[in-house]
């Protein structure tokens, strides 16, 4: 087993677990149509999550060659994905009947889940600048990161601040729709 197995399978685990996690929010709104007003703030974050957490194990794979297999990084890993579970839990209301409007659940909890989105999304951020400018010192850089690969990197973490400063649902709907089209353009450009 390499070093990136061992890491990666602590990640993958975790992730899985919180990926999973969100999949069975949408499974439980599904089933409790008519029960509750579901709305589409809460629906928007649950796919905004996926897509930062599907968009979050493809960053970690990138990094594989460059991930030591040590306990700091471990440790690290642990307490990314770790938060990353623990927002996950929180995108859905467990009880329709304590929360018969989704709408005012993402009020009282939107700020909560954006801020750990943030705080993990610029961990990330961090990280893999400080594995880049590692690896570069290694190796010679085969090509600078592009104008639109750095935008693309910064808008999740801008239109997270956004989502925590703006007030209003349309507002946050929209900035949640605008996250989750930038998660898909950074998809598509990584096929050009």
């Amino acid at each position: 087993m390499s070093g990136f197995d061992l890491v990666f399978a602590l990640f993958g685990l975790v992730l899985g677990l919180a990926i999973t996690e969100v999949l069975s929010g949408f499974s439980r709104v599904l089933k409790m149509r008519g029960k509750a007003h579901v709305g589409w703030l809460v629906p928007m974050l649950g796919l905004v999550v996926l897509l930062d957490l599907t968009s979050f194990w493809s960053s970690a794979y990138e990094l594989r060659d460059i991930l030591p297999a040590n306990l700091l990084t471990l440790f690290a890993v642990m307490s990314i994905i770790g938060t990353y579970y623990l927002i996950a839990t929180l995108i859905f209301p467990d009880d329709p009947d304590r929360w018969p409007n989704f709408d005012l659940y993402y009020d009282r909890y939107n700020r909560l889940i954006l801020g750990g989105m943030l705080g993990v999304n610029f961990a990330m951020l961090l990280g893999s600048t400080a594995a880049y400018i590692l690896l570069a010192k290694a190796e010679a850089p085969e090509e600078d990161i592009g104008l639109w690969e750095g935008i693309f990197e910064l808008a999740p973490v801008a239109l997270i601040i956004a989502l925590l400063i703006v007030k209003g649902r349309r507002k946050n709907l929209a900035l949640l729709i605008l996250l989750a089209l930038d998660f898909l353009a950074m998809a598509i450009a990584e096929l050009l």
